[in-house]
């Protein structure tokens, strides 16, 4: 079985997904306890990355449950908290964040993960202030830097320093298209259309099933007026 597993995890960490799937799948289910949970995070994992949440959050739950392993239970609140928020359950997703800062868990990663909730529900401040605790802790975090620098932007405040922002998170993770959008949107909110151009599209060919960066891409392209 431990073969078969390791054969699963490889096909999962290639981006083989629906592979990775069907071997994980057909493992019987072990006596250890451990291993047990080590196949249900990888098929959580797994699920997570075909978009198939409802089933997702059926093994990650699990291994919340279950498992002693700390630094695996954090990540698995935070992914349980980031599908409870895309599948409506709001109330789930801040009680997965909360128990991570009442229990001293308070890295910047779960800073980043409640900035995100907070913004998609519409909380503009809150998201900054949960992006900037995020970077007091981690101040080279890509994802606080990305995440304040584009909230920043999307409200025209601060642009300079949103535009320092991204450049930075661009300079730690170059091939992000997530990154990459962001800084082309702050050229954008900046009258710099060239620059806008140039980084928003390399985005939208890093990705181009992102909602948010071909929306971006077809208004940076046709000149309109920003959102």
């Amino acid at each position: 079985m431990a073969d078969t597993l390791q054969e699963g995890i490889r096909l999962y960490i290639q981006g083989k997904y629906r592979e990775a799937l069907t071997v994980l799948l057909s493992l019987d289910s072990p006596s250890d306890d451990e291993a047990s949970l080590e196949i249900a995070y990888y098929i959580g994992l797994t699920y997570v990355r075909l978009k198939r949440y409802d089933d997702a959050l059926i093994y990650l739950e699990q291994v919340v449950t279950t498992s002693k392993n700390e630094k695996r239970l954090e990540q698995c609140r935070l992914t349980l908290a980031v599908l409870y928020n895309f599948t409506g359950r709001k109330n789930l997703a801040e009680h997965e964040i909360n128990e991570l800062v009442e229990n001293g868990n308070d890295s910047a990663g779960v800073y980043c993960t409640r900035a995100f909730m907070n913004w998609e529900q519409g909380n503009r401040q809150q998201a900054i202030d949960d992006y900037e605790k995020a970077l007091s802790i981690n101040p080279e975090s890509p994802t606080a830097l990305n995440g304040l620098g584009y909230v920043l932007a999307c409200q025209e405040r601060e642009l300079t320093r949103a535009l320092s922002l991204c450049k930075k998170a661009v300079d730690l993770v170059p091939n992000s298209a997530a990154c990459l959008d962001s800084l082309g949107w702050v050229y954008y909110m900046l009258g710099l259309d060239k620059e806008a151009k140039n980084y928003i599209t390399r985005a939208h060919s890093y990705d181009t099933n992102s909602k948010d960066i071909a929306e971006h891409y077809a208004l940076v392209m046709q000149g309109g007026a920003t959102l």
